[in-house]
């Protein structure tokens, strides 16, 4: 099955872009075009995050907004490779490398669980960039 997960990501042109962005690697980035098929169904990297449960739980009246932890709707191998892909992300994390000065600054005022999807729903709407304008990946997009 692996062969054949290798093989299958490296005929595909959206996985061998989305799999230069940090923290997707081949699982990932098959698994993903395997369930999203068209990146521009969706409208936002918002709306994917969303798709995959990443965003906080949003419970809110009479003008006051209360967000709480993730909604963990949606897909959850996908959300489990993505938040894994953070943690590698953040593990090897060095000065100089994409995503250092904003991990630095949420680790600094966040736990680190917070921070790892904090990471993993940037990485997700980073995916959907590449993707969606088929563009290739650029460290500078962080």
């Amino acid at each position: 099955m692996d062969d054949h997960i290798d093989g299958a990501s490296q005929e595909s042109s959206e996985c061998q872009a989305i799999r230069e962005i940090p923290g997707v690697g081949r699982l990932t980035s098959s698994a993903l075009v395997a369930s999203v098929g068209d990146a521009k169904e969706f409208i936002s990297g918002r709306q994917l995050s969303a798709w995959l449960g990443l965003v906080p739980s949003q419970h809110s009246s009479g003008g006051k907004s209360l967000l709480l932890g993730i909604s963990k709707r949606g897909d959850a191998y996908l959300r489990r490779m993505f938040i894994h892909g953070a943690r590698a992300v953040i593990r090897h994390l060095k000065p100089g490398k994409p995503f250092y000065e904003w991990v630095m600054s949420l680790q600094s005022r966040m736990h680190k669980n917070k921070v790892i999807v904090a990471l993993a729903n940037k990485l997700v709407r980073i995916v959907w960039a590449v993707l969606a304008r088929d563009q290739k990946y650029k460290a500078e997009m962080v």
